[in-house]
């Protein structure tokens, strides 16, 4: 009971320097745009006040020592300003160099404050995944820490991060599948947003560890939106990875599950790794029977044939006017066929993946052309009658040709 009474009590000695840093974060950042407030401004009257408490509130956290000596020194500066109000030239210099160096005092608190903030912010949430904390603080805390990773760079918060080997933490949690799916799907999101903040370093950690085998495990809306994530920011490396793990055919499969959303999304991990993947990747997805799946979409009620719209008609869409006319045509093509794949998400689903092949990263010029006869090839043995066949070659045909992407779905 001691024990859980002293938890209590430094916790809620934190809050309490939270709340006093978080104002005090606040004022320091409108000194900053405005040093010369005045002594009686509000933002100069916190900051001083914080420091006549310093003693109480700062001295107790080492890591606050720095934020301490900012506060004293501004102080300082701000008495010193208050005795150059003449209008003396003398008067006027000490005045100006007075209110830069307390608009940089005023930064450097910012600065403190946030590192502060950032250490215990991290900390919290590393210790409280394994905690007894409950399901709904712990997804609140992963929200937190993914909103504030994806704000950009920030050396500090970097420091935090490799201290507390958070992204390990949160693998751990993302590989365990005793914990909730909420959870594990939202430890993925705040990994996603570490690979963003700083690719050089949690990259490798990407590569070398399970999480592209936990996220196609997992098998969710969530996950493979992640995955998709990932593919993007590291490339032809990571499809190179999930091909050499064996889990293209396992997303190959969830184009066959019930729920539409993870169809959708495994479509677009499919559109991903077709971009960057290299010759190895596409072989294994022609293999494991791709191009059959992709008409059999194309073939329901979710698909259809954006040829069929005229989006290939030139004259129809732009005709033979300049200028803005032209441009609105093609606006107005743009947004129909996006409205069209919004309610159909596997229309022209065959071209779609020929042209991310022809466009994309991974393959050499001569490794395009005999992928491309080798889709035409499938598309012709996939399909029921002749007419079928030469919509979906006439559409790969042409796009590949033209090199005109879709139109994402928005």
């Amino acid at each position: 009971m001691g024990e859980t009474r002293e938890e209590t009590g430094k916790e809620e000695n934190e809050q309490v320097v939270l709340k006093v840093l978080e104002a005090l974060r606040q004022a320091s950042n409108d000194l900053k745009r405005k040093p010369s407030l005045g002594k009686d401004a509000s933002a100069i009257k916190a900051l001083l006040e914080l420091e006549t408490e310093a003693d109480n509130i700062l001295s107790s956290d080492p890591n606050l020592s720095r934020l301490s000596c900012h506060l004293s020194n501004l102080k300082t500066l701000v008495d010193n300003l208050q005795q150059s109000q003449g209008y003396s030239l003398r008067s006027f210099l000490r005045r100006r160099v007075s209110n830069h160096e307390i608009s940089r005092i005023a930064g450097s608190i910012e600065i403190e404050i946030q590192a502060w903030i950032d250490r215990e912010s991290v900390e919290n949430l590393v210790s409280s995944l394994h905690g007894s904390v409950s399901e709904e603080e712990k997804i609140k805390l992963l929200i937190q820490f993914e909103s504030r990773v994806s704000q950009g760079f920030d050396r500090g918060l970097q420091d935090s991060l490799l201290k507390s080997k958070v992204f390990s933490e949160l693998e751990c949690i993302l590989c365990d599948s005793k914990c909730s799916k909420r959870i594990r799907e939202q430890s993925a999101l705040a990994m996603a947003a570490l690979v963003r903040f700083n690719k050089d370093v949690f990259v490798g950690q990407v590569l070398m560890g399970p999480t592209v085998r936990a996220l196609v495990s997992m098998g969710s809306n969530s996950s493979i939106h992640v995955l998709c994530s990932l593919i993007k920011s590291i490339r032809s490396p990571l499809v190179d990875e999930i091909e050499s793990n064996g889990e293209i055919p396992k997303i190959i499969s969830l184009l066959s599950v019930e729920d539409l959303s993870i169809r959708v999304t495994a479509m677009d991990c499919i559109l991903e790794i077709g971009y960057f993947g290299r010759k190895e990747a596409i072989e294994a997805m022609l293999e494991e029977g791709l191009i059959k799946k992709l008409v059999e979409l194309q073939r329901s009620e979710l698909g259809g044939d954006l040829i069929d719209m005229g989006r290939f008609d030139e004259n129809a869409n732009n005709g033979v006017s300049v200028g803005g006319v032209q441009v609105e045509a093609k606006g107005r093509k743009e947004s129909r066929e996006s409205k069209f794949l919004e309610t159909h998400p596997f229309a022209s689903c065959v071209a779609r993946f020929a042209v991310q092949l022809e466009v994309g990263e991974g393959l050499r010029q001569r490794e395009k052309r005999a992928f491309k006869q080798e889709i035409l090839r499938r598309i012709r043995e996939a399909c029921v009658s002749d007419a079928e066949a030469a919509t979906i070659v006439a559409e790969v045909e042409y796009i590949t040709t033209s090199r005109r992407p879709f139109q994402p779905v928005s």
